[in-house]
């Protein structure tokens, strides 16, 4: 097998981008997408060349794909993901794998018993400035990471935001899970061990419409000792995502992740401090076409993805335990 035969489950945003990004890769072809909005399934299928579906059922009887990719909203990632895997195929899940650890639990188990690779799209451990911060540290120079600082903040619910699903955090995982599964994979993917315990304060200060905190400062340790800090909020008139990573021989600061004044700067002991251009760190592929390759390729070689189901288990129970710690007012043990 040279090449991934692949379906979609979901047809709205990120199935489109994760559908057009796996067309125009030469790992994957994309064989049929499916939605319960047919109307929007079929215009899908349609710029795609490809076949459609109004339920992943009908998809997944037709027997021609190795692996779908679900973009569904994260309550509805577990349904469709057992069905695929029940019938021997491989699962890419869009983030938040789901929108609980229980069934995170479900999925991972459900593809070991069936011999099928689950990966997670977490697609910011492929944008250069995320990567080349991981990259630096990891390669041991500038020593371990001890202190780790990431922020993402913005105003409100507005845009793809205005939907009922989103407003939810039983369906959407809420903005810790649905947008900052990104900020928290980052944190862990850096320190390079699991997380032991999580404390969090916040609260929902200005969007009503929602049933979870609008802005949290989450305080994440890690095995190593490690600590990892991410402000969350949706109720920043004066929007930012950046960061900074300090180490035990030197620090890396990110004022921008993208844009145009994306960059890094980082300098090791009394060194001089370099900058780097995000601009000057992208490859040919985007960030989802490359993640997309990655996780194909792996399943071809029979290897597992670079991003598996434990990884999204573990940014979902990160997660999980910063809204407890919010309603509790303590530390979580993980």
């Amino acid at each position: 097998m040279d090449v991934l035969r692949l379906g979609l489950i979901g047809c709205g945003v990120m199935g489109r981008s994760l559908s057009e990004s796996a067309a125009s890769l030469d790992s994957t072809e994309m064989i049929w997408v499916s939605d319960v909005d047919e109307d929007k399934c079929a215009a899908l299928a349609s710029d795609l060349d490809c076949a459609f579906a109004a339920s992943y059922e009908k998809a997944l009887a037709r027997g021609d794909v190795d692996a779908v990719m679900i973009a569904t909203p994260g309550f509805l990632h577990e349904e469709p993901a057992l069905a695929a895997m029940k019938a021997g195929v491989h699962v890419f899940s869009e983030k938040p794998l789901s929108a609980t650890v229980a069934s995170c639990d479900r999925m991972i188990e459900a593809a070991r018993d069936a011999s099928v690779s689950l990966g997670v799209g977490q697609v910011c451990r492929f944008h250069p400035i995320h990567r080349k911060v991981r990259d630096l540290v990891r390669s041991g120079g500038l020593g371990e990471p001890t202190v780790m600082t990431i922020y993402r903040l913005g105003s409100g619910f507005k845009g793809i935001w205005q939907v009922p699903w989103r407003t939810s955090r039983a369906q959407s995982g809420g903005t810790l899970m649905e947008v900052n599964a990104h900020e928290i994979d980052f944190l862990r993917f850096v320190a390079g061990c699991e997380a032991t315990s999580v404390f969090a304060v916040g609260g929902n200060y200005i969007n009503r419409e929602v049933d979870f905190p609008d802005a949290v400062l989450v305080s994440i340790t890690f095995e190593s000792g490690a600590v990892g800090s991410l402000h969350s909020s949706n109720a920043s008139t004066i929007g930012g995502y950046g960061g900074r990573v300090d180490c035990e021989k030197g620090s890396l600061v990110f004022p921008s992740f993208w844009g145009d004044d994306a960059k890094l700067m980082y300098q090791v002991g009394d060194s001089d401090t370099v900058s780097i251009s995000a601009d000057d760190l992208k490859g040919d592929l985007s960030p989802v076409a490359q993640e997309i390759d990655a996780f194909a390729k792996a399943v071809l070689a029979g290897e597992t993805p670079p991003v598996k189901g434990e990884d999204g288990r573990a940014v979902v129970a990160i997660a999980e335990a910063a809204y407890d710690s919010v309603e509790q007012g303590k530390p979580v043990t993980l």
